[in-house]
């Protein structure tokens, strides 16, 4: 089987920048800000955040569990694609970060519709309400992916969506000579979700990897 990569040259990149999305002021700054810091690797693209709003219009979500939330891009864009009464219950271990996100909502006028809970996640996801999701999303510490996820397919109503970054890592996890527990999670990760028949999933290559894994079952 054939495929056709494109290649992303500067002038398409710069193309790209400016129809592919629609970036909120706020997402901008906050975009910005977050470059400067040595864990800027650790934030979502814009196009990616334009993806996150979509579907959470595209489930009608109205409640969403975020497992990594770091200084607020992806929940500032999915609070804003949310309805008035819609919620997003963030999780994340350090206030540090996640004060700048306090921020960011406050600024983009969302900050009623999150709900910030600090500490491991595993222990706050144990506290939610089985079924009482509509999306996951999960950017988090990649060897707990998989408890993530597994908590995730409770948590979330059947034709729920689930969606996990960074899946690619980079390419590692298609070169067997990389063995780092990181790596290691996210590759059999992936080959879990390619047959688990709870699910019906899709591994975009947008960035450093997106999948979507709609749950199928009760």
């Amino acid at each position: 089987m054939s495929r056709t990569h494109l290649a992303i040259t500067p002038e398409l990149g710069v193309y790209l920048d400016r129809v592919a999305y629609r970036e909120h002021p706020v997402l901008t700054r906050l975009r910005t800000e977050t470059a400067l810091m040595p864990e800027a690797s650790m934030q979502i693209g814009p196009e990616q955040g334009a993806l996150l709003a979509l579907l959470v219009r595209l489930v009608d979500a109205r409640r969403i569990v975020e497992i990594g939330t770091f200084t607020g891009y992806s929940s500032t864009a999915m609070a804003l694609a949310l309805p008035a009464d819609g919620r997003v219950v963030c999780l994340d271990v350090s206030a540090e970060w996640t004060d700048r996100a306090r921020a960011a909502w406050e600024e983009a006028g969302v900050a009623d519709r999150v709900e910030l809970r600090l500490g491991p996640a595993v222990e706050s996801l144990a506290s939610l309400e089985d079924g009482a999701f509509d999306l996951a999303f999960i950017d988090a510490d990649k060897p707990n992916y998989d408890n993530y996820y597994e908590r995730a397919l409770k948590l979330v109503r059947r034709g729920g969506l689930i969606i996990f970054d960074n899946m690619l890592w980079s390419g590692k996890v298609a070169d067997p000579g990389v063995q780092d527990a990181d790596t290691v999670a996210l590759r059999a990760l992936n080959e879990k979700l390619h047959h688990d028949e709870r699910v019906f999933v899709s591994l975009l290559p947008i960035r450093d990897g997106v999948s979507l894994a709609v749950k199928q079952c009760d």
